[in-house]
């Protein structure tokens, strides 16, 4: 037991938080498992959608947004696939704390670009439903960039960044180490290519279980984005969410070059145009 001294407000919630979560894990038979995720895109608006969501009557966020499961997590020494079923159950409310009719969700952004997590996901929650919000992806890799340097993930200027891209992530694909550093935080093209991120779950899922949004349509016209979001996962669709103030949104520092823009614009065109021909629809990018 430590002294008075040593227990400091900080010592006291660092204390509470661990009493609660090892409650959650002794009681995870009684928390559901989500009916339906996010899984991305990265750097596109999850962290908008997640909270907007989280104020409907009839829907429960996970604890924490990101629970990275099904994509092992960013610990690069830690695989919390490993960790189980129990573990992910952990992070949802009990049901009792979820009324009837209530749905569940979580929001991991990396879900979509790891190509285990597909699979991983269809095994254990086969009927689930999935949300991927996208983004016009040349603005997506450059915040995604900027998002890299302050994390210290990157060194390198901005255009040598997205040149080398291939060369660094060459050995990490070919490995499959999906939970190295530079999968993660140096994948600004690659995560652009949502035609094949959207093909693998498919491979597993229907289309009834995909909703495609648009990241630009959300946020200029987030009512009746959020009514199509509403309507799909199966909730009162006439609810009106009243804070949409968007989160997580950082602006680049640096100025970025002409050059570098029309670089990304070429590089996207055809994968674009594939995914186009995918959803069925055009998001002029």
């Amino acid at each position: 037991m430590p002294s008075l001294k040593q227990m400091t407000p900080r010592w006291v919630k660092t204390t509470a938080r661990q009493l609660v979560w090892h409650y959650r894990q002794a009681t995870w038979r009684s928390r559901p498992l989500p009916d339906f995720i996010i899984i991305g895109a990265q750097k596109s608006g999850t962290s908008s959608l997640y909270a907007y969501l989280g104020q409907h009557p009839e829907l429960v966020p996970s604890y924490r947004k990101e629970v990275h499961f099904f994509d092992g997590g960013l610990d690069p020494t830690i695989d919390n696939f490993e960790r189980g079923p129990e573990w992910y159950r952990s992070h949802f409310p009990s049901r009792s704390k979820v009324r009837a009719h209530a749905k569940t969700f979580e929001a991991s952004p990396l879900y979509i670009f790891n190509p285990l997590a597909s699979r991983r996901l269809f095994d254990l929650i086969p009927e689930v439903k999935i949300i991927a919000v996208l983004r016009n992806p040349t603005e997506r890799a450059i915040s995604h960039y900027f998002h890299s340097m302050r994390n210290g993930d990157e060194q390198l200027p901005l255009n040598e960044a997205l040149k080398e891209e291939e060369q660094r992530l060459e050995s990490v694909m070919a490995n499959a180490d999906y939970k190295n550093r530079t999968f993660i935080g140096q994948s600004y093209k690659s995560r652009g290519m949502y035609k094949q991120q959207l093909e693998r779950y498919l491979n597993h899922f229907s289309w009834q279980q995909i909703l495609v949004l648009s990241s630009e349509e959300f946020f200029s016209e987030p009512d009746d984005t959020l009514r199509r979001v509403f309507d799909f996962v199966g909730v009162d669709a006439g609810f009106k969410v009243r804070h949409l103030t968007p989160r997580n949104v950082t602006p680049n520092r640096s100025k970025v070059d002409q050059g570098v823009y029309e670089y990304l614009d070429s590089y996207f065109l055809p994968h674009n145009k594939a995914l186009y021909e995918l959803v069925g629809k055009s998001y002029g990018w």
